[in-house]
């Protein structure tokens, strides 16, 4: 696929789902987002610039942390985002935080103009994601920091999910699929550099970091049951996935994972699925 192909669908899938992004009663990316800002450290009067900032589960605990003296600046590709997350900020009375519809790949912002760079499971996304890293890297002041986060992909495993889904979707289903959302293929694009610790950190040392963190937690992700996580994931990336499955495909995965996820809710009836999550912090080299 061309990438700006694939940016025209990303930014068209968040755009009509932002009303609803992270809204559904499903907890994942928010304590995601606020365990990155504890790793990436931001401190009184800093600068802050966050890739890929949805509805704002990095901005807002970053922007308490750099306080009235500091600034945030959140990018998104879908305007939708950006206009949720501005009316966010204003109703929480956040004057530190500006929002702008931008390309996180290519961004078009000043050399040496942040002190830290934020990106909760957006950086890993961009086409050229490696590329994208060596510009961050100007982007940032002597001393600044960059964190992320990205899946923890193991092997044999659906991509971008919990091991505990990938007995939840056949392998019929991927048929239906085109050949760049196939998980072989995501694999690849992904894995090479994202996979191993040790590649890891040679990509972002060859990208001009240095003191490179790399940490595995798991991310608590609870929902009220499977119909409401299926609901959810309608809002987030997999939402790619869905509209690229013809309809009866969809209406199969959707009634196996609801049926799925529904039998592993605990004796109260709540569904809790630890995620593994990968966080991601380095320092300019310079």
């Amino acid at each position: 696929m061309q990438n700006s192909v694939y940016k025209q669908q990303v930014a068209h899938a968040f755009d009509q789902s932002s009303e609803s992004y992270d809204q559904l009663g499903v907890e994942f990316f928010t304590p995601m987002g606020q365990r990155l800002v504890e790793l990436a450290r931001p401190a009184g009067g800093e600068r802050v610039l966050d890739i890929g900032c949805g509805r704002g589960a990095c901005l807002f605990p970053a922007s308490r942390e750099v306080g009235a003296e500091g600034h945030i600046l959140g990018i998104d590709i879908a305007p939708g985002m950006i206009e949720q997350a501005a009316r966010e900020a204003d109703r929480r009375g956040m004057k530190n935080i500006d929002l702008k519809v931008m390309d996180a790949e290519f961004p078009t912002l000043s050399p040496r103009s942040f002190d830290v760079i934020t990106g909760s499971y957006s950086l890993i996304f961009l086409p050229d994601a490696v590329g994208a890293l060596g510009r961050y890297a100007n982007l940032l002041a002597s001393g600044g920091r960059i964190a992320f986060t990205s899946p923890v992909f193991r092997s044999g495993t659906f991509p971008f999910l919990p091991p505990v889904f990938t007995p939840l979707i056949p392998q019929s289903l991927l048929g239906h699929l085109p050949p760049e959302w196939q998980p072989d293929a995501l694999v690849r694009r992904f894995n090479s550099w994202l996979e191993q610790t040790g590649d890891l950190t040679r990509t972002l040392e060859e990208a001009g970091y240095a003191e490179v963190g790399v940490v595995d937690e798991p991310v608590r992700m609870t929902a009220r049951s499977g119909r409401a996580w299926v609901d959810w994931s309608h809002t987030q990336g997999m939402r790619l996935l869905w509209q690229n499955l013809p309809d009866t495909p969809r209406k199969e995965l959707r009634e196996r994972l609801i049926e799925g996820l529904d039998g592993l809710r605990d004796a109260n009836g709540a569904l809790a699925i630890d995620v593994p999550v990968r966080f991601v912090t380095a320092q300019v080299a310079r």
